[in-house]
Formats: C-alpha cells, structure tokens, sequence
C-alpha cells in the first residue's frame, strides 16, 4: 500500500512539473491569449481527489512558485489558487461523482472565479488586461478538462 501512495505522489509531483513546463512555455501573443491555466486545473484535479494532501497550504505554496516564475505580483496566484481549492475541497464529494460533462460545466465558473481574481488583481495594480486574456483561458481550459480528467483520472487507478 506504501508503494502505491507513492506512486500516485509521483504522479501529482510529475504532473505539476509538465503543468508549470506548459505555462512556462513562450507562445505567440495570440496563443498566448488561450493559454490554458494549467496549473489551476491541476490543482482542482488533486484537491478533488486527494483533498487530504492536496490542500489551501499546498495551493499556496505552488501559487507562489507560479507568482516568482510568472513575473506577476507575488500572492496573485496563491490567492487564487486558494480560492478555488477551498471551494473544490468543500464539494469535493459531491463533484466527483458527477458524470464527464456536469463536472465539466461546474467547473467552468470554478474557473471563472479563478480568473477574476486575477484580473481584478491586476486591475487593482493598474495592468490592463483585455477581455480575450480573461475569457480565453477560461474556454480553453474548460476544454481541456476532460482529457485532464481522463488522462489524469486513468493514471492515478492504475497500480
């Protein structure tokens, strides 16, 4: 059993590790507007399904990683990101168990609140923000869930 829990703290550590590669990644300012929020769905994956270890400290801390590799105001993310954990960790059990497309549509304005934390940040610091940068990563990580949920969600059952 020891094994296995190990396994699937690989699995979490290696999927953050490609999750901040893809964020990291320079794309043209035209992708750059639909960037997925790696991270933030990452961070709702795990919460999800290891609310125990995964928690509002660990989505801090990797908040601030993302803050220092990002270049924006330090606790942006951490914020954010803690926002949406306590919100995934308190309907943790409920979520989890709804099919492929409602999990898929809750978590569009999961999303959305992770987003407005950010532009209202930055609009709170006086950086202008355009509406496809808010709305893009929204729709664009929305539709990716469900391959994160399956690619994901297939790995961790697997011993």
């Amino acid at each position: 059993m020891s094994s296995y829990k190990n396994k699937n703290r690989k699995i979490a550590l290696i999927s953050f590790l490609i999750g901040f590669c893809l964020t990291l990644l320079p794309l043209t300012e035209s992708l750059n507007a639909i960037r997925p929020s790696w991270i933030a769905m990452l961070i709702i994956f795990w919460a999800m399904h290891k609310p125990q270890v995964w928690s509002v400290g660990s989505a801090w801390m990797i908040g601030i990683l993302l803050d220092v590799s990002q270049g924006t105001f330090l606790g942006q993310h951490a914020l954010a990101l803690c926002c949406i954990t306590f919100i995934i960790i308190r309907f943790h059990l409920i979520i989890r168990v709804f099919p492929l497309l409602q999990m898929t549509a809750t978590i569009f304005p999961i999303l959305a609140i992770y987003q407005f934390l950010l532009f209202w940040i930055n609009g709170v610091g006086g950086v202008e923000t355009s509406l496809i940068n808010y709305w893009g990563p929204i729709i664009s990580s929305t539709a990716l869930w469900p391959l994160i949920i399956i690619f994901l969600g297939n790995t961790r059952f697997q011993r």
